[in-house]
């Protein structure tokens, strides 16, 4: 099993000598990937609910600030060597996806084949109106389109696509990615439309654990939506074992918490206790897990992603 964290992209460490270090420090310590996440402008109202918290309030409002996700992505490639650097997630109607396409193409032969695109459809209404993007209330078409144009832009010479939202024909989008056919699709989002998607375009599943609409914060509640994932991928036609899966967990506490009705949080507790969890999710066939390290200082994140290298990993077959 790999394990990752994510960048700072706000906050007093969304600097580039303190990213640098913390990269640098993860790929010493054996953590197999980094991420970067989305946002391109934080309106000051907003009433859209964030779907990963259970007032639907949106942590990023109160800052107002984020570096851009594909800017980012290209500092980190110059300086890691191992990591894979995973879009955590990249909002698809965010970009035009030709632009995109072509701006992670160039990231993935600048890394040497590290680059994996973490994708969703985005939540918040006022920010696609800032930004002047496709309908929101279309986003969900426009997310599946612009997946078939990164597939075409990677992979043909010359390029060419007939669609709704974007067309084009006979183009060279040369050089193509390092990685063949294309950088690995995962696909963020628990609800039934984002299954499809995996099934239809992705290569692998990537869901968070505390959306309230669809918890997986139990090896349980993980497992049943996993379970729905394969049916829904054998009733397509397609193999489930052709479906990788990974997971985020936006939280790593090493004291035991309550994970109600008196048992203890998923992912929480000694180091055994985690390290059995981890295990668990890996007989499911989960290969990659991320973990929240996040903490005010840089000293502060280095010595859990410390502790966790030293005390869980080594428990972890």
């Amino acid at each position: 099993m790999d394990f990752g964290f994510s960048i700072p992209h706000r906050g007093p460490l969304a600097n580039p000598a303190d990213q640098k270090r913390l990269a640098q420090t993860g790929e010493r310590l054996g953590y197999a990937a980094l991420t970067v996440s989305d946002h391109i402008v934080i309106p000051r109202d907003i009433e859209s609910k964030y779907p990963y918290s259970e007032t639907g309030d949106f942590p990023g409002s109160r800052s107002g600030e984020a570096l851009e996700m594909i800017a980012l992505l290209a500092f980190l490639c110059g300086v890691t060597q191992t990591a894979r650097l995973i879009t955590s997630v990249m909002v698809l109607p965010h970009r035009n996806p030709v632009l995109a396409a072509k701006q992670l193409a160039t990231a993935d032969l600048l890394s040497n084949g590290r680059v994996t695109v973490g994708c969703g459809v985005g939540w918040m209404r006022e920010e696609f109106e800032a930004v002047g993007l496709p309908p929101f209330d279309e986003r969900g078409r426009v997310a599946d389109e612009y997946l078939r144009v990164f597939k075409a832009v990677w992979t043909g010479d010359p390029a060419n696509f007939a669609g709704e939202y974007a067309s084009f024909s006979n183009v060279s989008t040369l050089p193509h990615p390092v990685q063949k056919p294309h950088p690995p699709l995962w696909i963020g989002g628990e609800s039934a439309p984002a299954l499809r998607r995996v099934v239809a375009l992705g290569d692998a599943w990537y869901p968070i654990g505390n959306n309230p609409r669809a918890m997986l914060d139990s090896l349980d509640r993980y497992q049943a939506r996993r379970d729905v994932l394969l049916r829904t991928a054998e009733a397509a036609g397609r193999d489930p074992a052709t479906i990788g899966l990974a997971y985020s967990a936006p939280w790593h506490f090493e004291e035991a918490a309550d994970g109600g009705e008196g048992g203890r949080r998923f992912l929480t507790g000694s180091a055994e206790e985690r390290a059995a969890d981890l295990r668990a999710l890996g007989e499911l066939g989960v290969g990659c897990v991320f973990l929240n390290f996040a903490a005010r200082s840089v000293e502060r994140t280095e010595e859990r992603l410390s502790r966790f290298a030293e005390e869980v990993m080594p428990l972890i077959a």
